[in-house]
């Protein structure tokens, strides 16, 4: 079993409770208020912003060349390609501020970019992991059994549903299992660690949306 399926494995529990979300099941069947969406996009279009950052970190310290470049891809895509997906549904959904970073968006960015910046880089790579992989995860599930017609997210579904993006998620899940394999089992531990505390944050992300949850002073 390589790293990358061991650690699947820790959050298995978390993904299915994700799948569960009235966040993520509203958004399927396209009854999700659309309040709610437009605290989810603007609290992700901030998030994006510095997730971007957190990939050109990694970049920046990987040893191999060609995880530099796939890395600076991803950051691109974060900042320019996902924001413009934001941007269309500013103006198709009334978001005119995108406000401050509420409390999940704020532990979840600051924890990716104080691992991308202080931890050996294999930890920042399973850090960041999560972010591919779930969202891929969770597109595909909405696309194979809970989509409807008609659906007012429909292009947030596409995105995270598309073939372009599943070769981005499997070539970060290819890059972290061969990191893995040549590191110490001391590092593998701690991205296991990373990775599980990245998956927690999906929820809270998602759970924060829906509830709306803003600091209380």
């Amino acid at each position: 079993m390589n790293w990358s399926e061991s650690a699947w494995k820790h959050i298995e529990a978390t993904y299915q409770s994700i799948l569960q979300m009235p966040f993520i099941e509203e958004l399927a069947y396209g009854t999700l208020p659309k309040e709610k969406f437009r605290f989810y996009m603007a609290q992700d279009s901030l998030y994006l912003e510095h997730f971007g950052r957190a990939l050109a970190l990694i970049a920046a310290r990987a040893q191999d060349i060609q995880d530099t470049l796939s890395y600076l891809k991803y950051a691109e895509t974060a900042i320019i390609v996902e924001n413009a997906l934001h941007e269309s549904y500013f103006r198709d959904f009334g978001v005119t501020d995108k406000g401050i970073m509420q409390p999940a968006c704020h532990h979840y960015v600051h924890f990716l970019k104080s691992t991308a910046a202080l931890e050996a880089v294999e930890i920042a790579m399973a850090a960041l992991l999560p972010c591919f992989w779930i969202y891929k995860k969770v597109g595909d599930h909405i696309c194979s059994q809970l989509q409807s017609d008609n659906n007012p997210y429909q292009k947030w579904i596409d995105t995270y549903g598309g073939e372009d993006f599943a070769d981005a998620v499997q070539q970060a899940i290819s890059i972290c299992d061969r990191a893995a394999s040549e590191t110490t089992p001391a590092i593998r531990e701690k991205m296991k660690e990373a990775f599980i505390t990245s998956s927690r944050m999906e929820y809270s992300f998602w759970e924060g949306a829906y509830d709306l949850k803003e600091w209380t002073r």
